[in-house]
């Protein structure tokens, strides 16, 4: 007999047509529930691997990171105090050259995600940015977005980079946003940012698919001179269908 349940949920991580037992749902679902609470509680609570984020960046190029840290002094406080994320717990000091883009890896409200997707989206986005400087990039634990502000203007880059470890859902546990805002310093609001969210595949936005749609950002603040509400992703199109989570899939 054919599920039609089935067929819908490939194009979903929604959980839909659970089904029922008497009143209740049936033990698989329930444990598939449990399992995936489970995860996302460890994707907020665990400590990003520096030191593993760090040799996969060193293994693609990117050269010796630099690490900072939020202000909060432990995890306990920094899920309570975001506005301790917000600010280096000790000023960053970088006598190099400036740059066109800084990118910042923080672990956010999932270290999962970084820790997962983080290397090879940074690479990608890269790779989609020709002609363009990079700076070192920056590895932040106890990191909220604003961050950024600080470590963008630390190095002097006109645009700032944030991957950052989106707060996990009962779907999804490992989701990356990239944060750009151009000329960061300190005391940037939201409505100063673009946001790429849910990136992570094959589930969700694919490194490539997720890099152009950066770069478009990237360009076109570049031009604007700004970034947030004035800056319009462009990058829409048939060119980026993504073909990275497999057929039938539809881009999320």
């Amino acid at each position: 007999m054919t599920d039609h349940w089935e067929l819908l949920r490939a194009h979903t991580q929604a959980r839909i047509g659970l089904g029922r037992t008497g009143n209740s749902l049936p033990t698989r679902r329930q444990l598939e529930f449990t399992a995936a609470h489970a995860a996302a509680r460890d994707a907020v609570h665990a400590p990003l691997d520096v030191a593993g984020v760090s040799e996969r960046l060193r293994a693609l190029g990117f050269g010796e990171p630099l690490v900072v840290a939020g202000a909060a002094p432990d995890r306990a406080t920094y899920l309570r105090r975001p506005d301790l994320g917000r600010t280096l717990a000790r000023p960053l000091t970088w006598n190099g050259s400036t740059s066109d883009v800084g990118i910042a890896l923080c672990d956010g409200l999932s270290a999962t995600a970084i820790s997962a997707h983080g290397p090879d989206l940074a690479a990608a986005i890269v790779a989609a940015l020709p002609g363009l400087t990079v700076g070192p990039p920056v590895i932040a634990t106890q990191a909220r977005v604003a961050l950024g502000d600080h470590v963008g203007a630390a190095l002097g880059v006109t645009t700032m980079l944030v991957l950052i470890g989106e707060r996990p859902g009962l779907s999804v546990a490992d989701s990356v946003g990239v944060y750009l805002t151009h000329h960061p310093r300190p005391g940037r609001t939201d409505a100063e940012r673009n946001c790429v969210s849910n990136v992570h595949p094959p589930g969700g936005l694919g490194y490539e698919h997720a890099a152009r749609v950066v770069a478009s950002l990237v360009d076109g603040a570049r031009a604007l001179g700004s970034s947030g509400v004035a800056l319009k992703d462009s990058s829409r199109g048939p060119a980026l269908e993504d073909t990275s989570r497999g057929p039938g899939v539809p881009p999320t």
